[in-house]
């Protein structure tokens, strides 16, 4: 049960999920002073020349088959643009920040005028790096938001924009009194800053943290502190930042145990419960909330994707649709300067492969989410994704 241990080992070290790369953007002259608002000028006559960076040619067989469901997102979303040609060329990246800056480099070269990934963080911020010369925005598939500012966005899905949903859901149904669980490795420190910032704004109150180190044994050895610290400080909820591939079994099942009972003290996750389909069936996750992406939009992606290329996408196949999405509906204004960082962080967002997006000043970005139960091994929405921006949800 517990190899996932090494497996969670492995997949931080790529930064998909953001937990690497803490130094790079210290030392990313694009970063200071949150983003530009420059970018090129476009001819608006003319296709939009866009260049997308993959994660192809590292040997991997899983950065091929993402490599081939972002490039496949891509054109899907290419084909829904009304008005607006696209100009993609795709590039390569073996996975690597190194390829990255040069493939950046050389897009340019080519005549891109934006760059969409790439997808790990390292290879995202060489590739900001390589092109903030020439004046290029970023719009990488990461969310480590580390690399986030000058002129790097991140589209990926962020524990901030989580946490803020989920802590102002449950401020409003009287959940204010938190405890966080969380790893020590990078991802679980940034997992619990998210909370504990998500709550300084909602009103609710991190009454305690408990941490633990990635083995079994540890873990275990944090479970009696997590009860003393819900009964020590009257809390009604729990945040767990573990993934179903890492700790959230474990977790789920020895804190009811143990005497946490999941009726007075509400288990919240910080990731998705529903991925893979088989954690929904956990006892311990039963009545307990996450948050997902607008499931009606992804539902209709999902199809979409499913009929012109014959499979399911990849869950991060999405974000390069958005990406072309958010692409499309700025230059289809007519304004050659939609490519800039100004255009880029319009304030009404866009819609996209699982809802409403929008990117953010610092280079981050904020994601209508939907909250959800597990209820008889089920998802069922208890408080639907917002489908604008400044409404319930935000």
């Amino acid at each position: 049960m517990f190899a996932f241990f090494k497996s969670l080992r492995k997949s931080v070290r790529r930064a998909v999920l953001p937990v690497a790369a803490l130094a790079l953007a210290a030392c990313d002259p694009a970063a200071i002073g949150g983003i530009t608002a420059g970018g090129p000028r476009i001819d608006t006559t003319q296709p939009v020349p866009v260049a997308l960076l993959v994660p192809r040619g590292s040997g991997q067989a899983s950065d091929e088959l993402l490599a081939n469901n972002l490039e496949n997102a891509a054109r899907l979303a290419m084909r829904d643009l009304q008005g607006v040609e696209i100009d993609l060329r795709v590039y390569g990246t073996a996975g690597n920040a190194q390829t990255a800056a040069s493939q950046a480099a050389q897009a340019v070269n080519d005549g891109a005028q934006i760059i969409l990934g790439p997808l790990y963080a390292e290879a995202a911020n060489a590739a900001g790096v390589a092109v903030a010369p020439q004046n290029v925005n970023v719009l990488a598939f990461s969310n480590n938001t580390t690399i986030a500012g000058g002129n790097v966005f991140v589209l990926g899905a962020t524990f901030n924009n989580t946490a803020d949903r989920l802590v102002s859901y449950a401020a409003r149904q009287g959940k204010d009194r938190i405890v966080v669980v969380h790893a020590q490795d990078v991802a679980g420190q940034l997992g619990r800053n998210a909370i504990q910032q998500a709550a300084s704004r909602s009103g609710a109150t991190v009454t305690g943290t408990v941490d633990y180190p990635l083995s079994q044994q540890g873990l275990i050895a944090a479970v009696p502190r997590v009860k003393a610290a819900v009964d020590n400080a009257g809390a009604n909820a729990v945040f767990m930042t573990a993934a179903p591939a890492g700790g959230l079994p474990l977790l789920s099942q020895l804190l009811p145990e143990t005497g946490v009972d999941p009726a007075a003290t509400q288990f919240i996750g910080m990731t998705r419960w529903d991925i893979p389909r088989q954690t929904l069936d956990l006892p311990g996750i039963q009545g307990g909330w996450f948050a997902l992406p607008d499931p009606n939009r992804a539902g209709a992606f999902r199809s979409q994707y499913e009929a012109a290329y014959g499979g399911a996408p990849h869950p991060l196949a999405g974000l390069a649709f958005d990406g072309i999405a958010a692409i499309g509906a700025l230059a289809a204004q007519g304004n050659s300067g939609a490519l800039t960082g100004a255009a880029l962080t319009q304030g009404s967002g866009f819609q996209g492969a699982s809802g409403i997006f929008r990117l953010r000043q610092d280079g981050t970005n904020e994601r209508g989410l939907a909250v959800a139960t597990v209820r008889g091994n089920q998802v069922v929405v208890i408080d639907p994704a917002p489908r604008g921006f400044g409404g319930a949800g935000f």
